[in-house]
């Protein structure tokens, strides 16, 4: 047993073009660390929906070149199948650790491969590679970024021509093709041939940023900003810019990207403690509003001052508040939402007589909405211009809620105003997260089992008035694995996390108000119910 593993860490050594990796392994090797080569060689990492996504390292249970030339070559024989012999691939990368190395090797293969390559300029948001696709025509995309996970990370995010991230079956088909590879040396990889692009396609998409405001709106709201040591930092400031909104205070210390992300344990805006600094910046310069980005800046979170201090506003809230604002300016098409997200949004679209559709979770499926107008996750993502990117995008989502922000100023009303008139129209919609991250992806297992086997038939005293096992489908939803909820005043679902080992469990209460006066027993009763779920839900699911 210990002498396979031996040798197929010594195959995989003799494959791999990156010096760094080489040299961990030959010291793993020569050590004979029997633990960690087994967590290393134990399978590989699988590419899904979310692409490729895992801890840098050498071996296949990590991120390193030898797999990521792995699954461009999958890719590129994938897309030759779909009958693309000479298509266009784009190449988009973040500033984390060995980001550049996996886009130029990705481009390498392309090339190799006879298709045409093009890599953007430099570390840039994810949102314009998305844009990049459809404005250059290509045939595919890949986005080398692991987004808001923790700096040992990284991650290979791949989209077709149409400008979303792939869906099943693509992503099984391209897995196919990747374990079909049969050794490095088969790939050819060229050291030249793929074009290396310049500004031109940032320009376009910064051109289109404009189309997200109305053309008269008031521009008046001061903002901080943070882009959490990622690439969003200059293109924001350009996009506000050509808008004409004042200059954001700049959060120095993650201004720029550090791929090492030093001031966060986890550079992800709803992690506690990851916003502090810009809390502390507000409380400085006194803006209207403080705006933060995710490092590949495709994430947008907003905070606002409340009382005598600053608080996060939920995505849930985010989301109403943009639905509401472009309901206000006259918005037409269908507004969507992935299951996990407040039913708030089918209730606001519902009085604007618009379409709205509820999708699974991830912006691969919200973006593939007929008829797309504005689409949102609870995780911090909004799709506020599909024409333009059909995917969740940071920086046109900061600019929207901005000239908000600024409309309501020239009323001499906030964010939390427009927050309070939603819940006495529409009932008081409230929304918590219990999330529980694992060392051991067992225990999420676990608690799926244990609550199939035992359902719940209450939670904080509130009948459970009907419970769906997701992996069976619904009328309007594909099979995924979750459980879903139905409550007298609330609803539940429990699913794995898609990237991270985590297990999410979506809250959502509706507590109905009939003035003004009647907001503060609504919320205090909302968050008593929210904690008793919670409490109860952990009980019931041995976490």
């Amino acid at each position: 047993m210990h002498d396979d593993l031996i040798a197929r860490a010594q195959a995989w050594l003799a494959e791999d073009p990156d010096p760094e990796t080489r040299d961990e392994l030959a010291k793993l090797i020569d050590a004979a660390d029997i633990e960690e080569l087994a967590a290393r060689f134990s399978g590989t990492l699988q590419f899904g929906t979310a692409g490729l996504r895992g801890e840098l390292g050498a071996g296949p249970m990590r991120m390193n070149r030898t797999v990521v030339i792995r699954a461009a070559a999958g890719l590129a024989a994938y897309l030759k199948k779909q009958g693309h012999t000479d298509g266009l691939v784009v190449i988009g990368y973040d500033a984390r650790h060995k980001s550049e190395d996996f886009a130029r090797d990705t481009a390498a293969v392309m090339t190799g491969a006879g298709l045409r390559a093009a890599v953007l300029p430099r570390p840039l948001p994810t949102p314009v590679l998305a844009y990049a696709i459809r404005h250059l025509g290509a045939v595919a995309g890949v986005e080398v970024t692991a987004s808001h996970n923790p700096p040992r990370d990284n991650g290979y995010k791949v989209y077709l021509g149409d400008g979303s991230q792939i869906v099943p079956p693509a992503d099984i088909d391209i897995a196919e093709e990747i374990a079909a590879v049969p050794s490095l040396t088969v790939v050819p990889r060229p050291t030249e041939g793929w074009e290396t692009l310049d500004d031109s396609v940032l320009d376009a998409y910064l051109a289109r940023t404009d189309a997200v405001l109305a053309p008269d709106s008031p521009r008046t709201a001061r903002t901080v900003y943070t882009a959490m040591h990622g690439v969003g930092k200059d293109v924001l400031l350009a996009a506000f810019a050509r808008a004409g909104f004042p200059t954001p205070a700049l959060v120095a210390e993650q201004a720029d990207p550090d791929p090492d992300f030093p001031t966060v344990a986890f550079p992800n805006p709803e992690e506690p403690g990851a916003m502090d600094l810009a809390f502390a910046k507000a409380r400085e310069t006194d803006p209207d509003l403080v705006i933060a980005n995710d490092p590949d800046a495709d994430r947008c979170a907003a905070a606002v001052k409340d009382g005598e201090d600053w608080r996060m506003l939920r995505g849930d809230e985010v989301g109403a508040l943009l639905a509401a604002h472009l309901v206000n300016r006259g918005a037409q098409g269908t507004f969507a939402e992935s299951i996990v997200s407040s039913s708030l949004l089918g209730r606001i679209a519902e009085k604007a007589n618009l379409p709205y559709e509820e999708t699974l979770t991830g912006f691969k499926w919200i973006a593939r909405v007929d008829g797309l107008r504005y689409g949102y996750e609870e995780a911090l993502g909004y799709c506020v211009d599909p024409e333009g990117v059909r995917d969740k995008d940071g920086i046109t989502a900061a600019l929207l809620l901005t000239e908000l922000a600024s409309t309501l100023k020239a009323e001499n009303r906030t964010l939390l105003d427009l927050l309070d008139d939603l819940a006495l129209e529409h009932g008081l919609h409230a929304t918590d997260q219990l999330s529980v991250r694992v060392q051991d992806l067992s225990v999420i297992a676990n608690a799926m089992r244990r609550l199939r086997e035992r359902p719940p038939t209450e939670l904080a005293g509130l009948a459970i008035t009907r419970a769906e096992d997701l992996t069976r489908g619904t009328e309007t939803l594909p099979p995924t694995d979750g459980l879903r909820y139905t409550l007298e005043g609330a609803r539940v679902i429990v699913r794995p996390s898609g990237t991270e080992p985590k297990l999410k469990c979506y809250l959502e209460v509706v507590v109905p108000v009939a003035t003004h006066a009647d907001l503060p027993a609504a919320r205090a009763k909302a968050t008593d119910l929210l904690e008793t779920i919670k409490r109860d839900l952990s009980a019931a699911a041995g976490i």
